[in-house]
């Protein structure tokens, strides 16, 4: 296998299933597929179809296939584990019924962190205690996944999350074992967060099953951390830009991707706000043809 690239429906504006601002599903699906995707991401469960004879036909019909699925709950909440467990449970067994792979674990913005969003040294940290109990439901939920559905789990950093900055996803790296958590990278995050990504997946590299390709816009990134502008208010002022448009090097990451021989996909995620008068399929076709541009098919 090569690397091949996928989308995802948050360069839609799915974020949640039950926000009424989303597209239909089968919009999402065509246009991926007009842009030139061979494979999708589930998005938040409930967003697509559960019944698997429903979606496996609207993906075949679009020649693309699943890739992944998300689950972007409150890890950091210990009130909210039925709420984590549920879209775990439900993401997992979507994601077997389709033949995908990864199983992408993030920790979902937190009141305590949203306002320290890039700016590491002003974080709140959790104590010893509330940061191992936090470490082991995301261990709890990756070792279900693998065991259980036969998935590939990974951690993905997110902005305003209690894994944000890169000290945090080391930590929990150092204190997860490999065989039952690997890494989600995502480009645009560790640049939002205030790191290099590419120095990142340089150490890392050997760990990462799948990747986000995002850019971030430094205009916005500077502007946004300075006003301490939260999370998605940012995404509503553009903070997530075309790929190549922003402070990532995406040459730069395909050759470190080629230098440790990765196999597999790279989802580009374009979060964006669905109420702007935005054209994610005119998005979606740029960023496909930015990244045939430097050497991804």
């Amino acid at each position: 296998m090569t690397i091949q690239i996928g989308n995802a429906p948050c360069s839609w504006g799915v974020e949640f299933a039950d926000d009424p601002r989303n597209p239909d599903w089968q919009t999402v699906l065509r246009e991926c597929s007009q842009a030139g995707y061979r494979g999708i991401e589930l998005g938040p469960v409930g967003f697509m179809p559960e019944d698997p004879a429903v979606l496996g036909d609207a993906l075949a019909q679009h020649d693309l296939q699943l890739i992944a699925g998300v689950v972007f709950r409150p890890f950091h909440d210990t009130s909210a584990w039925d709420d984590v467990m549920d879209g775990a449970v439900r993401t997992c067994k979507a994601l077997a019924a389709h033949g995908a792979e990864h199983l992408v674990l993030i920790d979902s913005i937190s009141p305590r962190r949203a306002p320290t969003a890039g700016r590491a040294s002003e974080a709140e940290q959790m104590d010893g205690q509330e940061w191992a109990a936090f470490r082991d439901r995301i261990a709890t939920i990756a070792k279900m996944g693998a065991e259980d559905y036969g998935l590939i789990p990974s951690i993905h950093a997110h902005a305003g999350g209690f894994v944000d900055f890169e000290p945090e996803l080391e930590r929990l790296l150092d204190e997860v074992d490999e065989s039952v958590m690997k890494i989600c990278f995502d480009t645009g995050h560790h640049s939002y967060a205030g790191f290099d990504p590419v120095a990142f997946m340089k150490r890392h590299a050997g760990r990462i099953s799948y990747m986000h390709f995002k850019d971030i816009d430094p205009k916005v990134k500077a502007d946004v951390i300075k006003k301490r502008t939260g999370f998605y208010d940012a995404c509503g002022q553009g903070i997530f830009c075309n790929l190549g448009e922003g402070d990532v090097d995406f040459p730069a990451v395909r050759q470190v991707l080629l230098d440790h021989g990765f196999e597999g996909w790279c989802t580009v995620e374009q979060d964006c706000d669905p109420t702007l008068d935005v054209a994610p399929l005119d998005d979606a076709k740029a960023n496909r043809a930015y990244l045939q541009s430097i050497g991804f098919k």
